[in-house]
């Protein structure tokens, strides 16, 4: 990780601890932040605009059973007890997990969290019948939790849950199912289109004040119920700004506080103003999901695999800046689950060409692709610059790429549906940046079984001894046999390459020297609760 200037990650929590002592006096202030989104996230539970949306309308302000730990930038973001104080598969039956409930936590407007209020969330994301049933929050939770089958309430504070299959990753599954207040929509009239201007959650923050396509204002929860995170800013502020350069030119002006990725070319120049930029490894990829479907041309292996010859990486990475560093599989090298891929993928044009020649391409018979690609967005960096580089880089060895260029939220609808049908505009290929958090991803944008519209895996995939080695493992609790089988599931994904693997996000922002406190956690999320800005 290059530090440049930048507060380095790995310290961060050391920093934090030796501020914490005098940083009772200079709390509070109002954080303003530039996010990278067109619109302002849905502020119903369940945020729209990716994990962008989940970062800063997510989590602050509505929680899950289970939550991430965010509080140490020197390791990889793990899960901690969060609405649920304790969880177990049960004994007689791995598909069924009993969730022990936390007590004396209240939501936004005053109402108590208790098994009903779980209940009623699930019926929400999962119950068409039922008349709190959103329509647009479904369709969100349901692609990132395709195996929840069921649900009860066995007293006040315990709840079970039933899944389709046993999966021991779970865990990692729920908690991306966030809690909102059923008594806070029974009050604003039973709408989800007006829970969204005055909603209600647990978390530490609470929305006072929403501005479609403007900004959303939120203020410190003071009866949170954890008093170790409750915020010590009075406020934060979050603005859409899906130009690069409109987010540096609001942060150089003093209109905020804090930008989500920078234009590479100003890091030197920010850092010279006095600026802080952070950056740090989390579980990102940059890639393009491909189309293997007969008729699309990344039907043959050969064409994926030269696909991945002709991605000059290095040169990516230096484009913009140090901030991102070369791909060279779903998990980057040296991640425990790497491997040793049969197959390598550097910069080799002459590669490439040879493997295109073999599947029947050439000067008289150029690939050509579409690609459906974002002018912004969650993890999506610098798109069109991006692109345009991989473009090239494709020209160079006969590969002719066309965009179809869309906005965030377009491209996430297509995203949840499959190729060929009317949201993915006929195209073979959608550049949209994921999360490789955990071994549940190998599952979800891999098997068959989780095809899209079910589930992540875009182009439908499907490799049956990649789908029996998953199989194996999916109800096994001994981590080595699934340590095991992971890797050589890697192996398999890396040399099929049913994507391109192009780069990794170091997570660049940029802030004021007024923003203390912030610990950069290796994760799609972080935790505002322990920042402040000093007068």
């Amino acid at each position: 990780m290059r530090t440049l200037r930048r507060r380095a990650a790995a310290l961060a929590s050391a920093a934090l601890l030796a501020l914490s002592a005098g940083a009772a006096a200079a709390d509070g202030g109002v954080l303003r932040i530039a996010m990278t989104a067109a619109d302002v996230p849905s502020t119903t539970g369940m945020p729209n605009n990716g994990f962008e949306g989940m970062r800063f309308l997510g989590y602050p302000i509505f929680e899950p059973l289970i939550d991430w730990d965010l509080s140490r930038a020197d390791v990889p973001a793990g899960l901690r007890p969060g609405l649920a104080e304790a969880w177990e598969v049960d004994p007689a039956d791995p598909t069924r997990w009993i969730f022990r409930l936390r007590r004396g936590v209240t939501f936004h407007d005053g109402s108590t969290f208790d098994a009903d209020a779980v209940i009623w969330n699930l019926e929400r994301f999962f119950d068409e019948s039922k008349a709190h049933f959103d329509t647009a929050g479904s369709a969100i939770t349901r692609a990132r939790n395709p195996l929840l089958k069921g649900w009860e309430k066995i007293d006040e504070h315990t709840v079970a849950i039933t899944t389709k299959y046993p999966a021991h990753y779970f865990p990692n599954v729920i908690c991306y199912l966030l809690i909102a207040s059923p008594a806070q929509f029974e009050a604003v009239g039973a709408d989800w289109n007006a829970f969204a201007a005055a909603p209600a959650g647990t978390g530490p923050f609470r929305v006072t004040k929403v501005t479609p396509r403007v900004s959303v204002t939120l203020a410190r929860f003071d009866d949170y119920w954890n008093p170790e995170r409750t915020p010590k800013l009075d406020g934060v502020e979050l603005y859409p700004m899906p130009e690069a350069t409109t987010r540096l030119a609001a942060l150089r002006s003093g209109q905020v506080d804090w930008i989500e990725v920078p234009p590479p070319d100003a890091i030197p120049g920010l850092e010279a103003a006095g600026y802080d930029v952070v950056t740090n490894t989390y579980p990102h990829i940059w890639p393009y999901l491909l189309n293997v479907q007969e008729g699309s041309p990344f039907a043959d292996v050969r064409v994926r695999q030269a696909a991945n010859y002709a991605i000059d990486r290095e040169g990516l990475a230096t484009l913009l800046n140090g901030t991102a560093a070369p791909a060279a599989g779903l998990f980057p090298k040296g991640h425990p689950y790497f491997g040793a891929p049969a197959v390598e993928y550097g910069h080799d044009p002459e590669k490439a060409k040879a493997l295109l020649a073999e599947a029947g391409y050439g000067p008289g018979n150029p690939l050509k692709a579409r690609v459906m690609i974002s002018t912004s967005g969650s993890g999506q960096m610098l798109p069109i610059p991006m692109n345009e580089f991989i473009q090239q880089n494709m020209a160079a060895v006969g590969i002719e790429l066309q965009f179809e260029v869309v906005e965030w939220g377009t491209m996430l609808v297509g995203f949840r549906n499959p190729p060929g049908s009317p949201p993915t505009m006929g195209v073979d290929a959608i550049n949209v940046s994921l999360v490789t958090s955990d071994v549940s991803y190998l599952w979800r944008y891999f098997h068959s079984k989780n095809a899209s519209p079910v589930a992540f895996n875009w182009g439908h995939w499907k490799n049956p001894e990649f789908d029996a080695l998953l199989d194996s493992v999916e109800a096994e609790f001994d981590q080595a046999k699934v340590d095991a089988a992971m890797v050589r599931a890697h192996e398999m994904v890396v040399a099929e390459s049913p994507w391109l693997w192009i780069v990794h996000d170091l997570n660049p922002r940029a802030m004021s020297a007024s923003v203390k406190g912030f610990v950069s956690a290796q994760s799609w999320f972080q935790d505002l609760t322990g920042v402040w800005i000093e007068n």
